[in-house]
């Protein structure tokens, strides 16, 4: 064989293993979704949601004039804050629960 059909059949060989890898994880997935099911569970309540998806912080900033614009404060600050409080805007305003 040549150097170029022995890399074909490599690339052949990994996908074929990451098809069946993939096959025998929904298959046991399906398997577990079925007992949860039958005892009365969903697999997310017995796991909690593990691993899925991500934490979404709630916000805790509102601009006071377009509602829409709010931030979490974490992460970088978002251009109407900063413009605001570059303003001699107090960021305590801005709060959307006030502390106290």
């Amino acid at each position: 064989m040549s150097l170029d059909d022995l890399k074909k059949l490599r690339k052949d060989v990994d996908a074929a293993i990451r098809n069946y890898e993939d096959r025998k994880k929904k298959a046991a997935l399906a398997e577990l979704e079925a007992k949860a099911a039958e005892l009365g569970f969903s697999l997310n309540d017995l796991t909690g949601g593990a691993g899925r998806g991500r934490k979404v912080n709630p916000p805790k900033y509102r601009h006071p004039e377009d509602p829409s614009l709010t931030w979490s404060g974490r992460g970088r600050q978002p251009d109407w804050f900063k413009s605001m409080v570059s303003s001699g805007t107090d960021p305590e305003t801005l709060l959307i629960v006030k502390a106290g």
